[in-house]
């Protein structure tokens, strides 16, 4: 008798619970907002901020090591010192990394001119240097290729005569920047070998055009940053020593 009394209630209750609603977008604008000096300051938000933007400069600013000369990357044509400087950072702290997970060893290393960002003056090395010098989140990847694509490395070189920093190959070139002699590890480049090649994850997904990264044998990750193998060199070491080399050379 109870369920019976009860049985249009709970039908109205389930009618109204299954209904639809429907609704009607509501008007939506847009304002761009400048952020320029003319907006005020929030004293509330600048005083809680203030301990540790504090705290982040002082970091940034601790020097870490020492540069006895100006670096730039325009004091050579095919390798600067300061591009010879990122290439041999990249392979001395990523190679312990990989080769611990892997057992193998990086072979060379290749990064564009364009990333590097800033010079690097006489004087005190602090992390906001390598800040300047890499100011992106790029990480190192190890590419394992096959000789064909190292020899589509060369021709790519050959057409960019560009100092890109390297590590690990040795290259001539004539007077018209064609290829007379590479080598890796003292050796001629073997076609039907594979090489571990360390770079950053924009060149292998073909930034600056370096379409050889793509497709190869296998890609390993070593989850480091090169801002942040820069900082740990930086940490290391007591002063810079890099210069231009023989590393890629024209011979006139």
């Amino acid at each position: 008798m109870l369920k019976t009394s009860f049985a249009p209630l709970i039908f109205l209750f389930l009618l109204f619970s299954c209904k639809t609603e429907s609704f009607k977008n509501a008007e939506i604008t847009a304002e761009r907002i400048p952020i320029d000096k003319n907006i005020r300051a929030d004293a509330e938000i600048e005083a809680f901020i203030k301990p540790y933007a504090e705290q982040i400069n002082k970091t940034l600013d601790s020097v870490v090591a020492y540069n006895p000369t100006d670096l730039n990357k325009s004091d050579g044509e095919l390798n600067t010192a300061i591009g010879n400087l990122m290439a041999e950072i990249v392979m001395e702290q990523a190679n312990p990394v990989f080769k611990s997970r892997t057992g193998k060893e990086i072979d060379m290393v290749l990064l564009n001119h364009g990333g590097i960002r800033s010079t690097v003056g006489k004087g005190p090395v602090t992390a906001r240097t390598a800040y300047s010098l890499m100011p992106f989140e790029n990480e190192i990847v190890v590419a394992e290729l096959k000789g064909n694509k190292i020899l589509e490395m060369l021709t790519y070189l050959e057409n960019n005569r560009t100092a890109h920093p390297l590590s690990g190959i040795k290259i001539k070139v004539n007077k018209n920047y064609k290829v007379i002699s590479a080598t890796i590890n003292g050796n001629e480049i073997d076609p039907n070998h594979t090489y571990n090649v360390a770079t950053s994850d924009y060149l292998q997904q073909g930034g600056d055009n370096m379409t050889f990264f793509k497709d190869p044998v296998n890609l390993y990750r070593v989850d480091y940053k090169i801002r942040n193998a820069i900082i740990d060199y930086f940490n290391r070491v007591d002063t810079l020593r890099t210069a231009r080399d023989e590393r890629y050379i024209k011979i006139d």
